[in-house]
């Protein structure tokens, strides 16, 4: 390897080192850790070694050689020997040839390998973390796991341990083959190593931070162009938004890295023209300095060619060992920035005794729920958050003592106001967060002792952002249900009133719906996810907000044909609309997560409570009756407007917002 590329790699790799220090070396547990990943390639961690200890020594072989052939010139030598030296010298090319790719082979396989074992341990951990990892976590930090830093560790087998086993062996052979020529000029040399070394370590970290402060203005652009590029973000922008001010904001970012690559550049330029001329200046003093002591007969004209070709040999391995603690340090970094994500235990985690969820239609019991959000450093990291330092402080009890059973095929509704804890019930059931307290049983089974598997075919949901992959219509559906044919996707869709949408569709089924569905619009998307949970078909439905995307013939449709698909099945249905619970079983109402009542719609309205407050909040103050009046309030007509207490009279009536 020249000088000039392992200069260019040196610079290449101060510029893009991500800091650390040594101190990592004598942490034997992350050593250890580190081993046992490279530990499933070692049968070729070893070959590879043994080869870059086999190019080292074909790298010196070569100026040997060409010494010997200008001794045999310049000594009236036989032309056969010259001959075969030049011979040898082909055979050792083709030799380092071969070497360096069967290194290069060895040095991808490797790394490569360990890139799939790192990022798949990372994707399996993080797939088990519980949703408050992802509620704190910024997508493109973890994403970066995965990316930047997974790439960093792989890079300390394919590039760092190569380059320090053949270095250290190049420069041992090489050292003690000059000594031997030339001791004088070996030692002047090494003077010499100190004025390019120390430029390339100034020049490096100047580099270096203006590839941080780059790289800081590029990931901002990035987020405003990832922000801005969106369907949504564009609607925002369009409708809020100052299209020049975004323009020169993004200007003024991308000047400044065109500033910084001028100066990038020019800093390079300066660096390698410098090594140009120490390089001239080396090769200089070995002509100067060996030509007087050969024609002093102490040296022969083989041994300065030698000394000459060997030179490049000293100084590339010199630097390459001098920056390494750069490389090894980036790569320490790098590991333990992967080994913090896999580090992180999850909160939800599946019991070695964990059982199937009883088979039949299925009762759900909370009793005496409590449930507290857990704080941040249960769940996340600080460098995950982009945070100085985490939040230590424990979540507040946001349920307190819910008890309440859903029998099987009973629709229950929660309502309530906005942050009341309808959600959070939601998601206790679907084990999406653990109870702090008390107890969620599905047929008098504890979820916390179920199999993830049974659990997530026993409970179905359908959210609130009814969200959707950038994928096709049928990969959608089917990631409730993986071996659901065509027929059976078609009669979900029918059932949430979709099919005939899709089939006039250009592609039907394979419809690709944008990021997050945006090409469809909300009632479609929310039909959608109402269709794949009827594919998964569970025994346990929960609706958060299902409907609050329709329309009122869509809702209209979608109520009727949930009414039909959900029939037999347990519901939790979340509303804050109350007509769309009006024919619930049992109506749960929340606040300040507590249950503050419970019953039918009708029992609720008698009582005159919260149900009856939040009812008249939405209805108005008054309903008009459209029945014949019993009761001690028979005296009302037909058509009066009364209080809901006075409606307990009623036999029948509708909902009329008055006024």
């Amino acid at each position: 390897m020249s000088l000039e590329t392992v200069a260019r790699q040196s610079l290449y790799r101060q510029t893009h080192s991500r800091g650390g220090d040594l101190h990592a070396l004598a942490d034997r547990r992350l050593l250890g850790r580190i081993w046992r990943f490279a530990a499933r390639h070692h049968r070729r961690l070893a070959v590879f070694v043994g080869v870059s200890v086999l190019g080292a020594v074909l790298t010196v072989a070569t100026p040997l050689l060409a010494g010997r052939v200008v001794d045999e010139i310049t000594g009236g030598g036989s032309a056969r020997v010259v001959v075969l030296i030049g011979v040898v010298i082909a055979v050792v090319a083709l030799a380092e040839a071969g070497v360096a790719l069967v290194t290069r082979w060895l040095s991808s396989t490797i790394g490569e390998g360990l890139i799939l074992d790192l990022r798949t341990a990372v994707f399996d951990h993080v797939q088990r973390m519980p949703v408050a990892f992802f509620t704190r976590t910024r997508t493109g930090a973890l994403v970066s796991r995965l990316g930047n830093d997974v790439m960093g560790a792989q890079r300390a087998f394919s590039d760092t341990l190569s380059g320090v086993v053949a270095n250290v062996v190049t420069l041992t052979l090489t050292l003690v083959v000059m000594l031997s020529i030339s001791w004088q000029i070996t030692v002047l040399a090494l003077i010499v190593l100190p004025l390019f070394l120390i430029p390339a370590r100034r020049i490096g970290a100047a580099m270096a931070r203006l590839s941080r402060e780059a790289a800081a203005h590029n990931a901002t652009m990035n987020t405003q162009m990832t922000e801005r590029f969106s369907a949504p973000g564009a609607t925002l922008v369009k409708l809020f938004g100052d299209v020049a001010s975004e323009s020169r904001e993004f200007g003024v970012r991308a000047g400044r890295v065109r500033d910084i690559g001028v100066r990038t550049a020019m800093l390079q330029a300066t660096f390698m023209n410098s090594l140009t001329l120490m390089s001239a200046l080396a090769l200089a003093l070995v002509y100067g300095l060996g030509g007087a002591l050969a024609i002093g007969g102490q040296l022969q004209a083989g041994a300065i060619v030698s000394l000459a070709l060997l030179l490049t040999r000293l100084y590339a391995p010199l630097t390459a060992l001098a920056n390494a603690r750069v490389e090894i340090a980036t790569a320490l970094v790098s590991f333990e920035r992967v080994f913090e994500v896999l580090d992180l235990v999850p909160l939800i985690r599946e019991r070695p005794s964990a059982v199937e969820v009883p088979s039949g239609p299925v009762a759900v019991e909370f009793d005496d729920v409590r449930f507290s959000y857990p704080a941040a450093d249960q769940v996340s990291l600080a460098s995950l958050e982009e945070v100085a330092e985490l939040d230590h402080r424990g979540g507040e009890e946001v349920l307190h003592g819910v008890s309440f059973t859903a029998e099987p095929g009973q629709v229950v509704a929660l309502v309530g106001p906005s942050g009341a804890g309808k959600s959070t019930i939601a998601a206790l059931l679907a084990r999406l967060y653990d109870v702090t307290g008390g107890v969620v049983r599905l047929n008098g089974t504890d979820i916390r002792d179920t199999t993830f598997a049974s659990l997530k075919s026993t409970v179905g949901m359908v959210t609130q952002d009814g969200h959707l992959f950038h994928e096709s219509i049928r990969s959608n559906l089917t990631l409730a249900a993986p071996q659901a044919g065509d027929d059976e996707i078609w009669e979900a869709l029918r059932r949430a009133r979709l099919d005939d949408v899709v089939a006039a569709m250009p592609d039907g089924l394979d419809t690709v719906v944008g990021e997050r569905g945006y090409r469809l619009s909300g009632g479609q998307r929310q039909r959608l996810t109402i269709a794949r949970v009827l594919l998964a078909s569970p025994q346990v439905v929960i609706l958060d907000e299902a409907t609050a995307s329709l329309d009122s013939e869509s809702e209209a449709a979608v109520q009727q044909a949930l009414a039909e698909a959900l029939t037999g099945r347990t519901s939790i249905v979340i509303a804050h609309r109350l007509s769309t619970v009006r024919a619930a079983d049992v109506i749960l109402v929340v606040e300040d997560g507590h249950i503050v009542e419970r019953g039918t719609h009708d029992d609720l309205l008698a009582r005159g409570g919260r149900y009856a407050d939040l009812y008249r909040t939405q209805f108005g103050r008054t309903t008009r009756r459209t029945c014949v009046p019993a009761g001690p309030h028979s005296n009302f007509r037909c058509g009066n407007a009364v209080s809901a207490r006075e409606l307990t009279a009623c036999g029948e009536w509708e909902d009329v917002l008055s006024g």
